[in-house]
């Protein structure tokens, strides 16, 4: 199951302009492909790690999904850009989780280590508590099939 990221792709003055707020990158171009791959190519710098490739989906509107194959990177990123942002230090982010050793949330802000999804969780309160965490299908949704038990009477 696949790590996704919501990001913007919007029309922005003559060109366009392209988003994901979850690990700070921001990008333009003069068309919305441009703009797309644009985003693809500052979502892999900001990773900057090895062999990391992003994909970028259009979703619709606005909307697009930033994933990749490998997702301990991209989740890693997540948390040291928050972690960032709200200003917070490897210890004060051990602090919040109750660990002794900033060395064990690190392996996890460092990709070193790919975390279950509770885990997750717990480290993304940490750093961000006001994010939340989304389930969507990665398919186009389709309308289930009416069987005796779902038809309205």
């Amino acid at each position: 199951m696949p790590l996704m990221l919501i990001g913007r792709v919007f029309r922005d003055g003559p060109g366009w302009s392209a988003h994901c707020e979850a690990i700070g990158v921001y990008t333009q171009g003069s068309s919305r492909k441009a703009a797309i791959a644009n985003l693809i190519e500052v979502v892999e710098l900001k990773v900057d790690r090895r062999g990391f490739a992003a994909r970028v989906t259009d979703v619709s509107g606005d909307s697009v999904y930033i994933d990749s194959v490998d997702i301990a990177p991209l989740a890693a990123e997540v948390l040291k850009y928050q972690r960032a942002l709200h200003g917070l230090s490897l210890a004060d982010v051990a602090k919040k989780l109750g660990t002794a050793s900033r060395n064990t949330y690190a392996v996890y802000e460092q990709g070193g280590r790919e975390p279950t999804l509770s885990k997750y969780l717990q480290l993304l309160g940490a750093v961000a508590p006001e994010m939340a965490l989304m389930v969507a299908s990665t398919s186009t949704p389709t309308r289930p099939k009416r069987t005796a038990r779902t038809r309205r009477h």
